[in-house]
């Protein structure tokens, strides 16, 4: 689905997405809840607040659907089109990077019909090397920015760190919230610097590269700050909100994204704009990422059942859908050596 499909939210807006021209004006008219400090802390803690029993409940449900061999078949094709392939260590080299970008183009050598991934995500230094490596393959990069994974900088940092990554070609940047910031109540503060880090997206030629804000959810406790989390960043303009770094003891988990699911939906109820949906860290099988599907299509909708919409931030979550892809066409699991090791 193209991100400028002509949707209607229930609201009787048209949709657009965050990106879109017309997403500054329609948040313009929320510019109340974000006049002050005092505004905006109102308005997050007057947000409803999260049944915790009920969310794991509905979350651990929809864990139990089951789908048949043809929608399987769709799921998994899916699912890898929907995969932000990544590498994010010291060690990263730019043979490593160049392998990464070999593989998110031609996931499966043996069968051409494989879809590629939806990007390639790497650290700011790596991301011109991931830019001529991809050519015109049309898969994006991604680059993680904001002193990744901590957010621990000036905020002249920060936006250094991103317009390098942009001036090195990223199409998209990850960016990390300040948890500390946020956990202390400081909201306009992370407020305004997801602000900032969106118009240091901004490109000479007047485009730009599309925003996810990390929240960390595993530092942020409560699912109640989750969900503030959640509009705090949309608020802010983001394009996407994503669970977690994948750096941390708890990352994306089914109760977690189903809220920010829930969270992306009533954003475009309110405002019309849509909003992307990333969870990233501990997504491995192709049965997990499955159950990710079918939680997005009963909560918000097939709208969302794109990779302009939702992503999967994995390193090794690609073998295994490779592999049970193989096992559908083939009835027969592959041997160790079918898929490469990242």
């Amino acid at each position: 689905m193209s991100p400028l499909s002509p949707l209607t939210a229930p609201s009787g807006l048209p949709t657009v997405p965050a990106h879109g021209p017309d997403a500054a004006a329609r948040l313009a008219t929320l510019a109340d809840v974000t006049a002050s400090d005092a505004a905006l802390r109102r308005f997050l803690h007057g947000l409803p607040g999260v049944d915790a029993v009920g969310l794991e409940a509905r979350a651990a449900m929809l864990g139990t659907r089951s789908i048949k061999t043809t929608a399987k078949a769709f799921a998994i094709d899916l699912a890898i089109s929907m995969i932000d392939l990544t590498t994010l260590e010291g060690a990263d080299t730019p043979g490593k990077v160049r392998s990464l970008c070999a593989k998110g183009v031609s996931p499966d050598p043996t069968d051409r019909s494989a879809p590629k991934v939806a990007a390639i995500c790497v650290y700011p230094d790596m991301a011109r090397i991931a830019k001529d490596a991809l050519g015109d393959s049309g898969i994006h990069v991604a680059s993680v920015a904001t002193a990744f994974p901590a957010g621990r900088a000036a905020r002249s940092v920060k936006l250094a760190d991103v317009a390098d990554a942009v001036a090195a070609g990223a199409d998209e940047i990850d960016m990390v919230i300040d948890r500390g910031a946020f956990l202390s109540g400081r909201y306009m503060e992370v407020f305004e610097e997801i602000k900032a880090v969106k118009q240091a997206c901004a490109r000479p030629d007047g485009g730009a590269a599309h925003l996810k804000v990390i929240f960390e959810n595993g530092e942020l406790s409560t699912y109640d700050n989750i969900r503030r989390c959640s509009w705090l960043a949309m608020l802010a303009g983001a394009d996407f909100i994503k669970t977690s770094t994948g750096k941390v003891a708890v990352n994306a988990t089914p109760a977690n994204t189903l809220l920010m699911l829930e969270a992306v939906r009533d954003f475009r109820d309110t405002t019309g704009v849509q909003v992307g949906v990333k969870p990233a860290g501990g997504i491995r099988t192709s049965k997990d990422a499955i159950k990710y599907l079918v939680m997005v299509n009963e909560t918000v909708g097939d709208d969302w059942l794109s990779p302009d919409w939702f992503r999967f931030g994995a390193s090794s979550l690609l073998n295994d859908l490779l592999m049970q892809r193989q096992k559908l066409s083939t009835g027969r699991y592959s041997g160790p050596d079918y898929v490469t090791v990242d």
